[in-house]
């Protein structure tokens, strides 16, 4: 991950780590000769060989034909139908089916090269460089708080964004921080029915969260601080369809419904899957890769950031290394790819939308003296409590005096915001003030000006007193007072003369 980092930086980065690592491979190395062991030398049956060419005599123009058709579930069913026929004319071959399917992807592979090399197509026709159709829709639908769908060729991710209150964080058992509450999240649904599988869908995979982390960690950098934007942000990337980068289109995705959902984020993030193909000392780099590009190919080279930089990168290569100028050239493709995708998305919504969603939660920080907190929070959570009850809202004493109050309507918590201030407040010699009675005597009328502050109005202050107070108030009445004095405990005095 990164802080969008330019290209440069990032190759110079990973050469550095890996003269840093050279020490430490050669230790590996020199275990291995102190203590490893041969590999286990696989004899194939003495037919094998005749068994390897007739495959390839058989199925290889019949692939050529296959590699030609666009949808991904035909093809992907072509290519099975002419293994199984090769296979159903052996009867005994069962039992090396798996070692012969392996034989069987190679040659896949190999075609696939020769196709590339030669003409310069690839599986589905495009030149190397050439990015799938992009199709994007924002705000599909109504009741989530932002969302977007975002289509390249047949990788189709919907991604929704939800805002949510302090208590909504999720909470992480981190080993080196212990127990720590995430403000964003990205979680990554990538169900059986997005490849054609018809299997259940159960917990998230080792797959599913890898991918998952990647995304969130290519938007993370552009997500607002607490003190700008006080929401707790979940996005959900479900993945409709998937050939091949699911995981940087979710990262458009989720870019997109940000926008949607009225998170200042400052710029678009996008995602671009890179590949590879290395043969007989050739190399050509291929941009946005499909699946089985990325199957039979020798790298899959993820890079996902804005118009100024790289926020995350992930690689998977089959081969035992790459050349600085390779991979110099692969980030360099990369960068053209994602500044034409973040063209796409620009023009689809070009900045977060002013206003947020009438579903989504009001929330408010305010500040109060941080000595006072005590005085929201009272006995045993017991005042926090009745506020909640009373405003129908969430309320978060947070460090440094901060208060998060956060409401369905902004009625409710203006609400609590005015009955925390009062909490708070202290009462002003001069003021004036409505105060509901808490208490009758003789001599005077006990009033509560401001929660929990209760002076005493006596009836030696009052402009007209009545011969039996009793008789002319009742507990709970309210009545409009003026401070004329605080004792030495703190204790208001009142009178009802202006």
């Amino acid at each position: 991950g990164g802080k969008e980092v330019e290209e440069e930086a990032v190759l110079e980065a990973l050469y550095l780590v890996l003269n840093r690592a050279k020490p430490l491979i050669e230790s590996q190395k020199k275990l291995i000769e102190d203590l490893g062991k041969p590999k286990v030398n696989v004899v194939l049956p003495s037919d094998w060989v005749n068994i390897i060419e007739t495959l390839n005599s058989f199925a290889k123009p019949r692939i050529v034909e296959a590699l030609s058709i666009q949808d991904k579930l035909q093809r992907k069913a072509a290519l099975s139908q002419i293994f199984e026929e090769f296979v159903s004319q052996y009867e005994n071959i069962n039992s090396q089916k798996v070692l012969l399917g392996y034989q069987y992807k190679k040659l896949i592979s190999k075609v696939m090269r020769e196709k590339l090399f030669k003409e310069g197509k690839r599986i589905d026709g495009r030149t190397p460089d050439e990015i799938r159709p992009i199709d994007i829709k924002i705000h599909p639908f109504e009741r989530p708080h932002g969302s977007a769908v975002f289509t390249r060729g047949q990788t189709q991710v919907f991604a929704s964004v939800t805002l949510g209150s302090r208590e909504e964080a999720q909470l992480v058992e981190s080993i080196y921080e212990g127990e720590v509450f995430k403000r964003f999240m990205l979680h990554y649904n990538f169900p059986p029915f997005c490849t054609g599988e018809a299997r259940p869908w159960g917990p998230p995979r080792r797959r599913e969260i890898g991918h998952g982390a990647l995304a969130e960690r290519a938007l993370e950098p552009l997500i607002p601080e607490e003190e700008v934007f006080p929401y707790i942000i979940r996005v959900v990337a479900n993945v409709f369809e998937s050939n091949g980068s699911s995981s940087m289109a979710t990262v458009c995705a989720g870019s997109l419904a940000l926008f949607d959902a009225g998170v200042p984020i400052r710029k678009h993030v996008a995602g671009i899957a890179m590949g590879l193909i290395l043969e007989e000392g050739r190399s050509l780099i291929i941009t946005d890769i499909l699946g089985e590009e990325d199957q039979l190919g020798d790298m899959d080279f993820k890079v996902a950031g804005t118009r100024d930089g790289i926020t995350s990168i992930q690689m998977d290569i089959k081969i035992k290394g790459l050349s600085k100028e390779v991979l110099a050239e692969a980030l360099s493709k990369a960068k053209k790819a994602r500044e034409f995708i973040l063209d796409k998305m620009y023009e689809a919504i070009s900045e977060p939308r002013k206003t947020l969603s009438p579903y989504a939660p009001k929330i408010e920080i305010i500040t109060v003296p941080e000595d006072k907190t005590y005085l929201i929070i009272g006995p045993g959570g017991k005042t926090v409590k009745e506020l909640k009850e009373k405003t129908n809202t969430s309320i978060w004493v947070l460090e440094g005096g901060k208060v998060s109050i956060t409401g369905q309507t902004q009625e409710d918590v203006d609400l609590a915001k005015k009955l925390i201030e009062a909490l708070v407040s202290e009462v002003e010699i001069g003021k004036i003030y409505e105060g509901k009675i808490t208490r009758i005597e003789p001599y005077g009328l006990f009033i509560e000006v401001l929660p929990g502050k209760i002076g005493l109005l006596h009836v030696s202050k009052m402009a007209n007193p009545p011969k039996d107070l009793k008789s002319a108030y009742n507990i709970g009445e309210v009545i409009r007072v003026k401070v004329i004095e605080i004792d030495d405990l703190g204790r208001p005095k009142f009178t009802d003369q202006f």
